[in-house]
């Protein structure tokens, strides 16, 4: 069953991949990415960005002062330790998020159209299903692991846990 998904997902990805590629014209791959994440954990830090994209604190960095200077980013100090920079999204970058958005259901909606109600529904059916059984078990992980600090506890983007520190370690500021 895995193999026949995977084989049949593939005109599914392409629709999502078209629409970044065309979204891509002002961002790249990678910023797209951390506009995402950020989206998604409104004010992450810049530490935990780094993880979620799978990149160096540095490389983090830089692409986030990219982002800042395309005007899709806004780094602020922390609530409770001003230390620590929270990343928050600009209109534009909401604004970008929604076109990418919009291009993918419009492409959705035409592939649809060609096929019958009962298969549609059956689709839609399938499909809440997996993302219910996704979830189930990104919580079940979440539950041994532990969610971040003030962060839902699914992790839609495969973040990783934040591991507590140990009794006694110095707890690590980030930039």
């Amino acid at each position: 069953m895995a193999v026949e998904l995977d084989s049949v997902a593939d005109a599914l990805l392409t629709v999502w991949e078209a629409a970044r590629e065309r979204t891509t014209s002002r961002v790249s791959g990678a910023q797209l990415r951390a506009i995402m994440l950020v989206e998604q954990y409104e004010g992450i830090n810049l530490r935990r960005l780094a993880t979620g994209l799978d990149m160096l604190l540095s490389s983090a960095s830089r692409l986030c002062d990219r982002l800042v200077a395309a005007g899709m980013l806004e780094r602020e100090p922390g609530r409770l330790d001003r230390r620590e920079i929270s990343l928050h999204l600009t209109p534009e970058a909401h604004s970008l998020l929604a076109e990418l958005r919009d291009d993918r259901r419009q492409q959705l909606a035409a592939i649809l159209a060609d096929m019958t109600p009962q298969g549609r529904q059956a689709l839609l059916r399938g499909m809440r299903e997996f993302d219910g059984a996704a979830r189930q078990r990104d919580a079940s992980v979440q539950s041994v692991d532990g969610p971040w600090p003030g962060q839902p506890l699914e992790r839609r983007v495969g973040l990783p846990a934040q591991e507590p520190p140990a009794a006694g370690a110095p707890v690590a500021r980030t930039a």
